[in-house]
């Protein structure tokens, strides 16, 4: 290792291959080896045949520019493939099938990057605007907050500047379209029909997602004179959904990974506050609560799961509200594997206040003195009870049951009872049967839907039978597209067996209906439940409100697809991470590509299945 980080110090030189500059060998007059410095070492990738490939001398992960990026960056094999793209100046191209064309349209080939552009020109510019003299209420705000002009470039804070229509003549210059700035949320048609800018006279905050690209903006009211709310943000676009996006995850999202752990904030201040007092795990909502889409985000960075459980820390006031957030966080926290903490200032002040007042050390501490939050939770239980009376013990018992009873790990439910019961002064037992009864209590309220499970089939299986129902009941809208999907499309062998017996009797593109079709695939299956399931579906109504046409039919044979393609995807993935993309780069390039046309065919269906059942 020593000798290539010699080599690598004394001939080092900054190339461009595509778009990317990095540091290079130079070997006799010729780039030899690309380096790439990452965190916790050096990743050397070797251009053969115009393909980086290689490993790292400090780890020793091999792979390409394309695990680099899912491994270093934590994107998806799709977002890796689209970054690249971006980074080189190539137009993706996505092929569609004959199944791709009769969905819903998709969106215009090249609308994310535009789009992306386009929010990258919007946040230099509101950059660039917070340096002017109509911004001074602006930095203002900041320096007040204990964040100066490095924190401020740092963060990308930005003014939105007192025009009706600044950013949108700037954006229009640049080239780009009335309908790309209303489809990414930067300006809305005024009453007079123009185009207007959506933030005026605002702090702007740039929100980013994973791979780093500006989606969305977050701005705060700064006049008395403007009557809009306080935070505003980006709506709903092809690039924004607020039920995804957390704010800071661009600057966290390493840390986060290597720590395994996360906080979470109510504010962008707050954010800024904990990354410069030394949190680089602080995350942040952004206009919405935290929900089960943010959860996912993490789990991805925290590898959260039955067997690698990371820290999430929610940060909460101390008043009444955040004490009603956390106790609404310990439900959400039931979808966690890792272990969930609570951190709350003892001054009721958040991350950004408590730094102002006590200095970046009080932030540190603020998160290292984080309890679980199921003890947070029962303590505030405790305090509604007079625990000095005995009905006031039996009833925060009685409160306080359930919520030991949902802890989801089993083993920790006979240890928070017992500490339940001394903090009630209580014996165990009663402690003890209250939890169990309580648990109880709940798995009854889940058995009536249990055993209904029968009845209520899975999402994928009524799809299937929803696809065979449409070719016993209207064969002729069915035609060839019900034909092209093989028996491997079924999981039931049941229903395999119908979908095999239609192809015996001619496939759908050839019957024209009505009893005697259904009688001659019921004659050629094989298997007897499949000829009672025959019998049923030939006369259970279709799921759908009015006739059965055209675009129903093309509706439930996209969902049909989605399930096998999501297989085959999740068998390929698997295929991908066992191969050396090195020692075996055609296999390793061939089945990737196989995997990005697939992902691509799937959100394709997805799109054409958005009818519904």
């Amino acid at each position: 290792m020593s000798s290539h980080r010699d080599r690598f110090a004394s001939n080092r030189k900054r190339v461009e291959r595509r778009g990317w500059v990095v540091e290079a060998i130079e070997d006799h007059g010729e780039v030899e080896e690309v380096f790439c410095p990452v965190v916790d070492g050096t990743h050397a990738f070797v251009l053969e045949d115009n393909i980086l490939t290689g490993n790292c001398h400090g780890c020793g992960q091999g792979g390409d520019a394309i695990k680099f990026l899912i491994d270093a960056e934590h994107l998806s094999f799709v977002e890796s493939i689209e970054r690249l793209a971006g980074r080189a100046g190539i137009q993706l191209r996505y092929e569609e099938s004959a199944a791709d064309n009769r969905g819903a349209p998709r969106p215009q080939p090249g609308q994310k990057q535009r789009l992306i552009a386009a929010h990258a020109a919007a946040a230099q510019f509101y950059q660039e605007q917070l340096t002017t003299p109509g911004a001074r209420i602006a930095r203002e705000f900041l320096a007040q907050r204990g964040f100066g002009r490095d924190a401020a470039e740092r963060y990308g804070c930005g003014f939105a500047p007192d025009g009706w229509d600044l950013l949108t003549k700037h954006l229009r210059q640049k080239g780009f379209t009335q309908e790309e700035l209303t489809a990414g949320g930067l300006a809305k048609p005024a009453k007079s029909g123009s185009l207007i800018d959506r933030f005026r006279r605002r702090l702007v905050w740039p929100i980013r997602d994973l791979a780093g690209d500006t989606i969305g903006f977050g701005a705060r009211k700064l006049f008395d004179d403007d009557d809009g709310p306080k935070y505003l943000n980006t709506p709903e676009s092809p690039l924004y959904k607020k039920s995804h996006v957390l704010y800071g995850i661009d600057h966290a999202k390493r840390e986060i990974a290597k720590q395994s752990q996360a906080v979470i904030v109510e504010g962008y201040t707050d954010v800024m506050a904990c990354h410069e007092a030394g949190v680089h795990t602080a995350v942040a909502t952004c206009g919405t609560a935290f929900g089960t889409d943010h959860i996912g985000v993490l789990r991805r960075l925290l590898m959260d799961s039955d067997s690698v459980a990371g820290e999430i820390i929610y940060t909460f006031d101390g008043d009444a509200a955040g004490q009603k957030a956390a106790l609404r966080a310990f439900e959400e926290d039931q979808r966690f594997v890792g272990r969930t903490f609570i951190a709350v200032s003892p001054d009721n002040m958040d991350p950004c206040e408590l730094r102002l007042a006590k200095g970046d050390l009080a932030v540190r501490d603020l998160v290292a003195r984080r309890e679980p939050l199921v003890d947070f939770a029962l303590r505030q239980i405790l305090t509604r009870f007079d625990l000095d009376t005995v009905e006031g013990r039996v009833e925060a018992m009685r409160r306080a049951a359930p919520l030991v009873a949902k802890i989801k790990d089993r083993e920790k439910r006979p240890e928070y009872a017992r500490k339940l019961a001394g903090d009630l002064g209580m014996d165990l037992d009663p402690v003890l049967r209250a939890v169990n009864h309580a648990q109880q209590s709940a798995e009854r309220a889940e058995a009536p839907a249990q055993r209904q499970a029968p009845a209520v089939e899975s999402p994928q299986r009524l799809v299937q039978r929803e696809a065979l129902k449409l070719a016993l009941q209207y064969p002729v809208l069915a035609g060839p597209m019900f034909d092209a999907l093989g028996t491997d499309t079924y999981a039931d062998p049941v229903l395999q067996a119908i979908r095999q017996a239609v192809g015996e009797a001619g496939g759908t593109a050839t019957a024209t209906g009505g009893a005697g079709w259904i009688e001659a695939v019921r004659d050629l299956c094989a298997d007897l439940s499949g000829k009672a399931l025959i019998g049923e579906l030939s006369v259970e109504p279709p799921r759908v409100d009015g006739e059965v046409d055209p675009q129903y039919v093309s509706t439930v044979l996209a969902r049909l697809q989605v399930g096998a393609v999501a297989t085959r995807i999740r068998d390929l993935k698997s295929k991908v991470q066992r191969i050396n993309p090195v020692a075996h780069k055609d296999e390793y390039l061939a089945l990737a590509g196989e995997l990005f046309s697939l992902e691509q065919h799937a959100r394709a269906l997805r799109e054409q299945a958005a009818g519904g059942l």
